[in-house]
This record gives structure tokens, C-alpha cells and sequence, in this order.
């Protein structure tokens, strides 16, 4: 057996959270990606970090399978770890892992075991960055257009240059933290992260950059992610994959007519959640089935109000960013959308010329055609768009 210089930092994997939006019916930390739980693959990222004390804080009753994932995680590294019992909110849990640290540990590190695929050199960036008296998060920058909403209303827009997406693990001085802990369960006040919390104490917090791979697995989305990123490949030369999406807009809608990523003034707008536009949507959907990541409604339904309004250009940079973190790049798009109007033919090369750049250069081709009076577009109702993608894994042509 080989013995371990005791470690001066010190890791507490929070895996108390119950998974309620995850619906999975066990505890979120406990759910499987592949034949391993989400707890399984955080921990070895965890211990293929630097040596550090391991603290997993459990939900109540699953001791032992947190126990279990630990030991086979942490191998050689078995005496770094230790299981505790978690409280009734993420801040209680916390406390009771900081209650376990060692006696020489100087530096904490906070994580989610939801960020389940979190690059071993990020845990290790953030302990470097530690200090004395500074707190350290990893960040993103936000990409998506923000809007302030009051109900069903836009109320004012957002500046995203001011707003970062924090992730885990977050570091901090261990005194430090253990004092703002102590102080925030005195007062009764639970904050959102602990990199709030110390900071209401009064403490400095910095920034490093974080890691896509680092996504949080909150929704069944989340999960698909994880287990595509995770997938072995399926053959000895990875293929190119295809995607179709289906699209229909009825007019009736308030402001322009927003159509293949073109503003057509002096059409009847179609209605939509955003701009109802046909062309656009029916691209995301195709591109997302063909990376396998869900569909329009998952990623900007009604359920994200900050894509209400948004235009073409918006869904499909989301789109690209969404393929490109899930490992794949746009090969090539098509759509063709069937309505009477608008009369497309003169604004082609405009509308493939926006649409490609969107994705990033990907080559875009619209065609468009009359049913001949047949149907809801043939009576002039609305639009019906069919898309074809094609996307192409990272490593094609690499074998």
C-alpha cells in the first residue's frame, strides 16, 4: 500500500440533491449515465486531480451507495475519502462536509456532482488560484441575448458583457469560508452558491475561465448530453449524421415577417413563441436531431422566455454553440418552405447568405414552392418548412 502525503486541500462533492427536475426517481447524484451514476463519473474526475481530501455529502439513506462509488473512484486513494450525511438545503449539506475536513487542510474546493464531467485540470486551476483571502469560480461567458421579464412581457433588455455563467468547483480559503458559514447559518440566510455566501461575509471573489464539459445535469436535456459525450464510438470511422425538421407558422402575428432570416416588410407576420420563423426553426430542429440533442422545444420553448422575440440569428448560433459542445460540426443545411408568399426567389442568395452565417459559414440552401391551392399554405393560413442537416462528428476523417 502507498502511503499518501496528507493533502492540504480538500474537495467536498455535494450529492445530497434530490433530482426533482431530472425525474429520474432516485436522487440526481445516483442516476446513471452509462453503467456508472453521475456521482461515479464526478468522483473520477475528482481523484484524477490532485491529491486532496474527498468529502461526499449524501442524501440521508444512501450512505452506503455513495460509499460504494467512492471507494472504486478513488482506488490506491481510498484513505482520502470519507462519506457524510447531507442536510435539508444544499447550505446545511455543505456544513456538514466543512465539519469533516482534516485538521491540515488550508484550502476548500465546493462541487456539484451534477458537473459530473468536469476536466480534472479545471478542479486543479482552481485550487491554484486560491489565496489567502480570496475566493475563486470558474466562469463562462453568457452567449444567449438576456431580456428583464415581467410575466409575459419584455421589460427591458440585458447587458450580457456584465454577467458571467459560474460553475464548480468554487475555492476558497478554509478559515475564511468556515467563518462565513458559520455567520450565514447563524443569520438564517441561504444563498444561492457558496461563492455568495462568502462573499456577503465580506470576502473577495475572483474569476478563472471554467469548462463547457462542466455543464451542471439538471434536466433530461442534460442527461442526453452527458451520455452522447460519454458514448463509445459506434464504428472504426465515425459517420456523418442527418437530421429533419418540420416547421408551421400560421399568419396572424403582431410586427414584420420574419422568414429565412429576413425581415419582409409589408407581409402579414406569421405568429410564433419568437419570431415565428418557419425556415429557422425547422434548421434548429434538424440539426439538433442530428446530434441527437433534443428538439427546438427542449432548448427554446416556452419555458425560455429569453427567446421570446429572438430572430433567426439568435436560435441558430445557440445551435451551433450546442452541436460544437456536444462534439459536432454543421456539414451542410437545406429547407424548403411551401406558401404562397412571400415571392422569395429575388431575396435567396440574401436569406442563405444570413442563415450560413449564423451556423458559422456552413453552407445553407432555401428553396421554396405553391401547393397549387392545396391546404393550409395553398389557402394562404401559414407556412410549412421542412430542413435536411447534415453534421459531422469531431473526429470524422481523423481515423
Amino acid at each position: 500500500m502507498t502511503l499518501l502525503p496528507v493533502p492540504h486541500i480538500a474537495i467536498i462533492v455535494v450529492a445530497a440533491g434530490s433530482g426533482t427536475r431530472l425525474d429520474a426517481g432516485a436522487p440526481k447524484a445516483f442516476v446513471g449515465i452509462d453503467a456508472r451514476p453521475i456521482l461515479r463519473h464526478a468522483l473520477d474526475g475528482v481523484f484524477a486531480a490532485a491529491p486532496a481530501q474527498v468529502i461526499v455529502v449524501a442524501p440521508a439513506g444512501f450512505e452506503g451507495d455513495a460509499e460504494t462509488e467512492l471507494r472504486a473512484a478513488a482506488g490506491e486513494k481510498n484513505d482520502l475519502g470519507r462519506v457524510v450525511t447531507g442536510g435539508g438545503t444544499r447550505q446545511q449539506s455543505v456544513a456538514a462536509g466543512l465539519a469533516a475536513l482534516w485538521g491540515d487542510i488550508t484550502t476548500v474546493l465546493v462541487h456539484d456532482a451534477a458537473r459530473a464531467l468536469t476536466p480534472p485540470a479545471l478542479i486543479d486551476a482552481v485550487a491554484a488560484a486560491v489565496t489567502d483571502d480570496t475566493g475563486i469560480i470558474p466562469t463562462l461567458p453568457v452567449v444567449d441575448t438576456l431580456k428583464k421579464v415581467d410575466g409575459g412581457s419584455v421589460v427591458a433588455a440585458v447587458d450580457r458583457s456584465e454577467l458571467a455563467a459560474a460553475q464548480t468547483p468554487q475555492g476558497f480559503p478554509r478559515r475564511r469560508l468556515e467563518s462565513a458559514y458559520a455567520a450565514a447559518l447563524a443569520s438564517d440566510v441561504e444563498y444561492t452558491d457558496d461563492a455568495a455566501l462568502f462573499a456577503a461575509a465580506g470576502h473577495a471573489v475572483r474569476r478563472i475561465d471554467g469548462a463547457a464539459r462542466a455543464f451542471k445535469i439538471t434536466t433530461p436535456a442534460d442527461l442526453a448530453r452527458a451520455r452522447h459525450l460519454l458514448a463509445p464510438p459506434t464504428s472504426s470511422s465515425p459517420a456523418p449524421r442527418i437530421g429533419i425538421g418540420t416547421d408551421v407558422h400560421a399568419f396572424g402575428g403582431e410586427g414584420s415577417l420574419w422568414l429565412a432570416g429576413l425581415e419582409w416588410p409589408g407581409e402579414e407576420p406569421l405568429s410564433g413563441h419568437s419570431d415565428g420563423d418557419a425556415v429557422a426553426h425547422a434548421i434548429v430542429d434538424a440539426l439538433l436531431g442530428a446530434a441527437g440533442l433534443g428538439d427546438i422545444g427542449e432548448h427554446f420553448g416556452t419555458a425560455h422566455p429569453e427567446f421570446a422575440g429572438a430572430h433567426a440569428a439568435v436560435f441558430l448560433a445557440r445551435t451551433r454553440e450546442l452541436l460544437t459542445d456536444a462534439g459536432f460540426a454543421i456539414g451542410n443545411v437545406s429547407a424548403q418552405f411551401q406558401g404562397n408568399r412571400p415571392r422569395f426567389s429575388a431575396r435567396r442568395a440574401e436569406a442563405e447568405q444570413v442563415l450560413s452565417a449564423a451556423l458559422g459559414g456552413a453552407p445553407v440552401s432555401i428553396t421554396a414552392t405553391t401547393t397549387d391551392g392545396l391546404g393550409f399554405p395553398g389557402r394562404g393560413e401559414g407556412i410549412s418548412v421542412t430542413a435536411i442537416a447534415m453534421v459531422l462528428p469531431d473526429d470524422f476523417g481523423n481515423r
